[in-house]
C-alpha cells in the first residue's frame, strides 16, 4: 500500500479549500457539506455517485454535491492521483446568485459526476493557477475563473420527489443537522417521523443515501471539520460532537477524508498559504 500524500492550499477567498492528493486509500460511503470540482491528473478510479457507479481516468473532471453519498477506489495498481476544490455552500450561493443574472436559474447542481472534455480540463487547471497566484487583496483572475468553471458545469437542480415532503423524513433531517451531537434514539426518530422504526430506516435511507445512524457520523464529521479549521482541540471536538473519544473521531474521519484530524488540524493552523503533509493515520 502506498503512503498517502495530500497537499491543502489555504486559498484566498473564504470558504474554499483546495486538497492535492496522490493515494490508494478506499474511501467508504460518506458525504461531503460542500460542493466539489476536481480534475484526475494520474491513473483512474470508480466510485458511486447519484447517477450510479462511474469510473474516472487521468484528464477527467469529477464533480459532488453536498449531502451526495459517494465512495471512491482506486483501479488498476498504483492509486492515483487528484486535485480537488471545495467550496462552501454560501460560496456556491453566491456565484449562482451571479450567474443567475444571465439567466441562469437559481437552484443549481452538478449532474455529471465525471465528465470528459479537455477543454473543461484546461479551465479547471487555470482556475487552479488563479487560485496559487491570488492573493487577499487581488482576487480578479479566481474570481472569473470560477464563475467561467461554474458557468458550464452547473445544471438545474431537479425536484425531489413531493411524498418526501409529505413524510416526516425531512422533519427529522432538520432536526439530525440542528443537533449532530445528540445521542439521538432510533425510537425517537421514528416517533418524530410518525413511521415504525423499520419503515423510518428503510424510507430514510431511500431519501438519504443513508441509514439514520451512518448519516448522523456523517454530519459529525462534518461538524468536527468545520471546529477544527476554528483550531478547536482535537479532544474537545471529540466530545463535543458526540465521538465516545478522538479515537473514535478519527477512524471516521480518515474513512470519510482520507487523513486525520491531526494532519488536517496541523495543515489549516498553518501560516503557510500552501501545506504539504504525508497522511499519519495514527493522530
Amino acid at each position: 500500500m502506498q503512503q498517502p500524500k495530500f497537499s491543502l492550499l489555504a486559498c484566498p477567498q473564504k470558504g474554499v479549500e483546495m486538497v492535492f492528493a496522490d493515494t490508494d486509500h478506499r474511501f467508504g460511503r460518506h458525504t461531503h457539506d460542500q460542493f466539489g470540482i476536481g480534475l484526475i491528473v494520474r491513473g483512474a478510479q470508480k466510485s458511486s455517485s447519484q447517477s450510479g457507479q462511474v469510473e474516472a481516468t487521468a484528464g477527467d473532471i469529477i464533480t459532488v454535491n453536498p449531502e451526495e453519498v459517494h465512495d471512491g477506489s482506486p483501479l488498476g495498481e498504483g492509486g492515483r492521483a487528484w486535485r480537488m476544490v471545495y467550496l462552501d455552500a454560501a460560496v456556491m450561493q453566491g456565484r449562482i446568485a451571479q450567474l443567475h443574472e444571465a439567466g441562469i436559474p437559481a437552484r443549481m447542481e452538478f449532474q455529471q459526476p465525471q465528465i470528459r472534455d479537455a477543454a473543461l480540463a484546461r479551465r479547471f487547471e487555470q482556475h487552479v493557477e488563479a487560485a496559487m497566484d491570488s492573493s487577499p487583496g487581488w482576487t480578479l483572475a479566481l474570481d472569473e475563473s470560477l464563475l467561467l468553471l461554474l458557468k458550464d458545469l452547473l445544471r438545474p437542480a431537479a425536484c425531489p420527489p413531493s411524498r418526501l415532503h409529505q413524510s416526516g423524513i425531512a422533519r427529522v433531517k432538520t432536526w439530525i443537522d440542528g443537533q449532530p451531537a445528540h445521542p439521538w434514539s432510533l425510537a425517537e426518530l421514528a416517533r418524530q417521523a410518525e413511521l415504525s422504526q423499520f419503515q423510518f430506516i428503510r424510507h430514510f435511507d431511500r431519501a438519504t443515501g443513508l441509514t439514520p445512524h451512518a448519516y448522523i457520523l456523517q454530519r459529525r464529521i462534518q461538524l468536527a471539520r468545520r471546529m477544527i479549521r476554528q483550531g478547536g482541540g482535537l479532544g474537545d471536538v471529540a466530545a463535543a460532537c458526540g465521538f465516545a473519544d478522538q479515537s473514535h473521531m478519527t477512524r471516521h474521519f480518515v474513512r470519510s477524508f482520507g487523513l486525520s484530524p491531526g494532519t488536517y488540524a496541523r495543515a489549516v493552523s498553518g501560516t503557510a498559504r500552501r501545506r504539504n503533509f504525508v497522511q499519519d493515520p495514527g493522530c
